[in-house]
């Protein structure tokens, strides 16, 4: 099993690029796992005590979880992927059934802040855009599909999101394989990582 870490900052274009990366690539070969279901459970919080949470910190994310999970997969098993709820701000009671695939895609900001999950990846991608284009993907995401205000968003970015780019995210594109700068499109490094997969999986 081949397994691709894509990382980077809250809106640089993540999804946007494991899109590219799986074009042409066939679907039962690839399977992708999301970050964003890893936030730890908080049944125990009150919705206003959760709504503080500060998801862009790494005590956030069940790496335990994330970590044991790529493990089962790589051992042929099974799992059951968390259903993370950014409205509720907790885990649903709904999971979704992931089989093994030859290639696995794991994206999110955090996972290259985590040095056992590191260790699990064959490939480390770190998406790079803009910090202004950044911003404008996150306000357009979280009020089109979170139920944010602009007022929140702006303040969250400000105060959280902003500071833990710089403090956590932005220094794990050392441990990156491959820096894909998503201003522009790049091409050539997407084009790379998918010569690499079709290898694997031929």
């Amino acid at each position: 099993m081949l397994i691709i870490g894509i990382a980077g900052g809250t809106g640089s274009g993540k999804t946007t690029v494991v899109h590219q990366i799986m074009n042409e690539l066939p679907d039962t070969e690839v399977g992708i796992i999301s970050q964003d279901s890893y936030y730890k459970e908080t049944q125990n919080l009150s919705y206003e005590e959760r709504s503080q949470i500060n998801f862009d910190h790494p005590r956030a994310i069940d790496f335990e979880l994330l970590v044991q999970h790529l493990k089962d997969l790589k051992a042929g098993k099974i799992i059951n992927q968390p259903v993370y709820s950014f409205v509720k701000h907790n885990r649903t009671d709904d999971t979704i059934t992931t089989h093994p695939r030859k290639v696995m895609i794991v994206e999110g900001i955090l996972i290259l802040t985590n040095p056992e999950l590191r260790e699990l990846f064959d490939i480390k991608i770190f998406v790079h855009a803009d910090s202004d284009e950044r911003l404008i993907r996150r306000l357009k995401r979280d009020i089109a599909e979170r139920g944010r205000d602009m007022e929140e968003v702006l303040n969250r970015y400000q105060t959280t999101l902003k500071p833990m780019h710089q403090q956590f995210i932005e220094p794990t594109k050392a441990f990156a394989d491959i820096i894909i700068p998503n201003d522009k499109y790049n091409t050539v490094a997407i084009d790379v990582v998918r010569a690499v997969i079709n290898q694997r999986i031929s």
